[in-house]
């Protein structure tokens, strides 16, 4: 089975979903002006993806007989649509950093599962973050 650290970080990340899954779904309520209804949209379906994530990785904690956490990573709105997409993007930035160094812990204990999880995952966070630096790029 998995190690503790991987399971830790399997925690972490599930926090950093949660974080994300309610920081996009609050700014989708938040956001307004006639430019920001397809960023709205969009902010929707991101939180919706993020939390399917989170749902996933905490199957994985449980397989590997851990506890998956129910605390969210600090969220940061922000108040302006700018503030909003500048932190989501960063968020981003933080979960594609840390979701590689998963990546490699679990090749290093050859959990390929958790691996392939990762991967897939990645490929999301990535997507999101380009949308996001899109829209700053207006």
């Amino acid at each position: 089975m998995a190690s503790k650290t991987l399971i830790e970080m399997l925690n972490k990340a599930i926090s950093l979903e949660l974080q994300v899954s309610i920081q996009y779904m609050w700014q989708h309520v938040r956001i307004y002006g006639f430019d920001h209804l397809a960023i709205a949209e969009e902010l929707k379906r991101i939180a919706i993806e993020e939390m399917k994530h989170a749902e996933s990785i905490a199957e994985r904690v449980d397989y590997l007989g851990g506890v998956p956490t129910t605390k969210p990573a600090k969220i940061t709105v922000g108040d302006t649509p700018e503030d909003m997409i500048t932190n989501d993007m960063l968020a981003e930035e933080e979960g594609i950093d840390f979701y590689k160094t998963i990546i490699e812990r679990a090749i290093e204990e050859k959990d390929y599962v958790t691996r392939e999880l990762f991967e897939d995952i990645l490929t999301d966070e990535e997507d999101h973050h380009n949308v996001f630096r899109t829209l700053l790029e207006k």
